[in-house]
């Protein structure tokens, strides 16, 4: 299998990750709604679709194609996620917001080591020059303390009854 080829497969995998990590944000902030944890994930949503925006791109100039299957089945199984037990038969619980908070968290550590990914190929590949990894890198890791922060505030709700500042 050719460099090329790998590299695709290795993008088309992250615009499928960056999909999920965009349904569970929008999931996420309809039961967030108005609360500081809310705000949060409106700007984060904007940021995330300039990434989402900026992925397409840099597959674009590679030369790949976005892989229709993959963004499909990424898509669908986000909404499988939505199954998974959160203590009460139906809705949104405290324990939701953890997980939520969680899974983006695991997905923006992921979307940070593919700008780090992509930084190091830019050294050899002047397709990929005029893209600031540096600054993407830098916005997936403030993200990342930024979810931090609001996962932990979660946690205190969810597992020891009391708010915080940073909670709903």
């Amino acid at each position: 299998m050719t460099r090329q080829k790998l590299l695709n497969i290795y993008l088309a995998d992250h615009l499928a990750g960056a999909v999920v990590g965009q349904e569970l944000a929008k999931r996420c902030l309809s039961s967030n709604t108005g609360s500081e944890l809310g705000s949060f994930l409106t700007s984060f949503l904007e940021e995330l679709d300039e990434d989402r925006s900026t992925l397409e791109r840099v597959i674009d100039t590679v030369g790949g194609q976005p892989d229709r299957l993959k963004l499909r089945a990424a898509w669908l199984s986000e909404k499988a996620g939505r199954l998974k037990l959160n203590g009460q038969l139906r809705g949104y619980s405290d324990l939701s917001r953890v997980v939520e908070l969680e899974g983006l968290s695991i997905g923006v550590h992921g979307k940070a080591s593919m700008w780090a990914a992509l930084k190091s190929v830019a050294e050899n590949d002047s397709r990929l020059e005029s893209f600031d990894f540096d600054a993407l890198e830098s916005r997936a890791r403030r993200q990342q303390e930024q979810l931090e922060v609001h996962r932990r505030a979660a946690v205190v709700v969810a597992f020891e009854g009391r708010d915080t500042p940073a909670g709903r």
